[in-house]
């Protein structure tokens, strides 16, 4: 009796948790956690988008709603691949400053309003 062709790859990828400095990722047996430091791409990335990953194949993971390709290696051994995007600092906003009244030209009054009454 012969085999079936082989399939796609079905060893299981999933974030486990997430946190505001990385997350967590339980692959082959393991889990393994992706700081943003390094990983910066998945800073601003929704949960959802986080957790839509996909193993095409070994060694390889895929984030479709980010566009995002990693090597599992990269994950595993970060010091031996030293290209890290940078990815843009988002600059804060600057707080409006108050808009201050203009003062009415010199003359008698000498800028100042008169008092009504």
């Amino acid at each position: 009796m012969k085999s079936g062709m082989r399939g796609k790859v079905t060893s299981a990828v999933e974030v486990t948790n997430v946190s505001g400095h990385g997350f967590w990722l339980f692959l082959d047996d393991h889990e393994r956690f992706l700081s943003f430091v390094e990983f910066p791409w998945f800073r601003d990335a929704s949960i959802a988008a986080l957790c839509k990953v996909e193993r095409p194949r070994p060694g390889h993971l895929y984030w479709p709603d980010l566009d995002v390709d990693l090597a599992t290696e990269s994950i595993e051994h970060p010091e031996e691949f030293p290209l890290v995007s940078r990815a843009p600092v988002k600059k804060k906003a600057r707080a409006n400053k108050r808009m201050q009244p203009t003062r009415a030209a010199g003359g008698a009054e000498g800028g100042r309003r008169r008092a009504r009454g």
